[in-house]
């Protein structure tokens, strides 16, 4: 079985972020990377299927600058057998939008008309929480999209898989033939650590880029990015309930406006 999972590279939660007035729009000197949570999900159980089936390649492409080989290292040192990184150069970043991002990997895939059973995808970045890019990966592919995955199980012999996904109240069981496109949620899995033969393996395996890509045409473009505006302090109220309550009223209407 021929898997797919795809990554990505986002900021530490401690990086600094500081806007540029002009592309690339983000002074990246500083900022320390680590792969997309949910990408983490997509990789760990890309490598269970295999695990489970005893046998299978998963691949892990990503699009991103050259600073993204770290990341696949860690995917390779977790257990994916080839990485495949599409590589876009810092100063077009900017010009990557979701459809851009997807047009990409969907390029990568399908190059040479190469199999593939399940591609796996994280449900979400957590720089931009767009959500888009696995949904509109199957939509060019072709192929069918269960979004937000929790559990999935595979029939290989069957080509079917059957996936649950929670919804308001209830749990979601969608059926689907494959090879199709899954989003990776929390709860899928709990990643595993490299292990130290892992990692002494990672360089050895088999590790493709392409470089010199035609950039897609975005759909979205970014004009500005800038910081939000600080908070204005509070305000303590004073006096009995009937003077606050009454004061409180008059701020909502006369300063804040939302009454």
């Amino acid at each position: 079985m021929n898997i797919i999972a795809c990554a990505r590279q986002v900021p530490t939660l401690e990086s600094t972020i500081k806007p540029l007035p002009s592309p690339p729009f983000i002074d990246a000197s500083g900022i320390t990377y680590m792969t997309n949570p949910f990408d983490e999900y997509a990789v760990e159980e890309g490598i269970r299927i295999k695990e489970r089936l005893g046998g299978g390649e998963l691949t892990v492409v990503t699009v991103g600058p050259e600073g993204a080989d770290q990341m696949l290292l860690n995917a390779l040192a977790m257990g994916a057998d080839r990485a495949v990184h599409v590589n876009v150069t810092e100063k077009n970043s900017h010009r990557l939008d979701s459809f851009a991002i997807a047009s990409l990997l969907r390029d990568a895939i399908d190059e040479k008309g190469k199999k593939y059973d399940v591609i796996l995808c994280g449900k979400e970045a957590v720089d931009n929480r767009q959500g888009a890019v696995g949904i509109e990966l199957a939509e060019l592919l072709g192929l069918p999209h269960v979004a937000a995955v929790t559990k999935l199980e595979i029939d290989s012999g069957a080509k079917k898989a059957t996936a649950r996904r929670q919804i308001e109240g209830a749990w979601e069981i969608v059926e689907c033939q494959l090879p199709a496109v899954f989003t990776c949620h929390k709860g899928l899995n709990e990643p595993r650590y490299p292990p130290l033969p892992g990692i002494m393996k990672a360089r050895k395996k088999p590790h493709k880029d392409i470089s010199d890509v035609e950039m897609p045409a975005a759909k979205l473009s970014l004009k500005k990015l800038e910081h939000l505006p600080r908070r204005k302090t509070g305000k303590k109220l004073e006096g009995d309930v009937i003077q606050m309550t009454g004061e409180l009223l008059r701020l909502l209407h006369d300063e804040a406006r939302v009454i």
